[in-house]
């Protein structure tokens, strides 16, 4: 089976590379943009590369490129990871978001179809899609307004995938991903950096946050599980929670980095992010028919991405 991965080089792409090709035959492409440190992104290529695992420079609104590339593999399956990131962000450049997001992936459907093979799709959604719905979410609620243009963008990947014509079209709901290889602007990367440094910290709603942290590798095990789902279903249009199934008050986090560093954590409270939701809870029900397990409780995860952080950066 060959399987495709756009944003190959991002967190969760560099990571559904390396596991699905142990059984699969992967390809994969990325437009290393700016968003954030390229060097992590091109280090994430570079060790793909190491394990047989070439990373295209592709970008997902080079529409003409694109088709050429899916007519000339012709790939069983694609699992479309690749998408402009950051619901804070969003609202600073919301058009951003639109045009990678939305056209984006309209792109990718056309390409899928114009390969006349590639008629399977696994993508990545959000949590934040579901905010103030009843904890824990679930797959099945209807989804309300958005409060930032990363959900929005996704809440529309949703319903391209499901109004297109492809085979198999299935949606991954992922709850605030961690680990190491993590972005940097997600708040465990910040979190470590600042503290390292002695720089303050910024905690939104005066620190009253409540999350469900989901362990990369556990991710990586419901993404998986969807695959071998899809590529052995035909006419599936889904959509699937990935979280850990716990909740996490963001006070007990920074404690969790704070003990792995050594080092307590200099805070500054601040409002409410506009972006923010304030609690999210996955309903992981659904998934574990298939057989998910989430196995990576928060302190073991946060004490992996510290480690990581060390050796990455040479902190001693």
């Amino acid at each position: 089976m060959k399987i495709c991965i756009t944003g190959c080089a991002g967190f969760i792409g560099y990571h559904t590379a390396l596991k699905l090709a142990e059984k699969y035959d992967v390809y994969g492409f990325d437009n290393i943009n700016d968003y954030y440190d390229q060097n992590l992104k091109n280090a994430r290529k570079e060790l793909l590369k190491q394990k047989n695992i070439d990373v295209e420079l592709l970008d997902l609104k080079d529409k003409k490129n694109l088709i050429n590339y899916f007519k000339s593999n012709g790939f069983d399956l694609v699992v479309h990871l690749g998408a402009y990131a950051g619901v804070r962000h969003s609202l600073i450049e919301p058009e951003e978001y639109i045009v990678n997001n939305i056209v984006g992936t309209h792109n990718l459907i056309e390409a899928c179809k114009a390969s006349r093979i590639t008629e399977k799709v696994v993508y990545a959604s959000t949590s934040c899609v579901m905010a103030g719905n009843s904890l824990p979410w679930k797959e099945d609620e209807k989804i309300g307004y958005q409060l930032n243009p990363y959900g929005y963008s996704k809440a529309t990947n949703e319903s391209q995938f499901m109004a297109s014509k492809l085979n198999c079209a299935i949606g991954l709901r992922f709850f605030t991903v961690y680990g190491p290889w993590g972005r940097p602007d997600m708040a465990l990367f910040d979190f470590t950096k600042n503290i390292i440094a002695g720089n303050p910290i910024k905690l939104f709603n005066n620190g009253d946050m409540i999350r469900d942290f989901t362990y990369i590798d556990d991710i990586v095990q419901g993404i998986g599980l969807i695959v071998d789902r899809a590529l052995y279903n035909d006419g599936v249009k889904d959509v699937y929670n990935i979280g850990y199934g716990q909740q996490v008050h963001l006070m007990d986090f920074v404690k969790h980095i704070e003990n792995n560093i050594g080092k307590k954590a200099i805070t500054e409270m601040a409002p409410k992010h506009p972006a923010d939701t304030k609690e999210t809870w996955s309903d992981t029900t659904k998934l574990q028919a298939l057989g998910y397990k989430p196995e990576t409780p928060i302190e073991i995860g946060v004490r992996n991405f510290v480690e990581w952080y060390k050796n990455y950066y040479g902190v001693n």
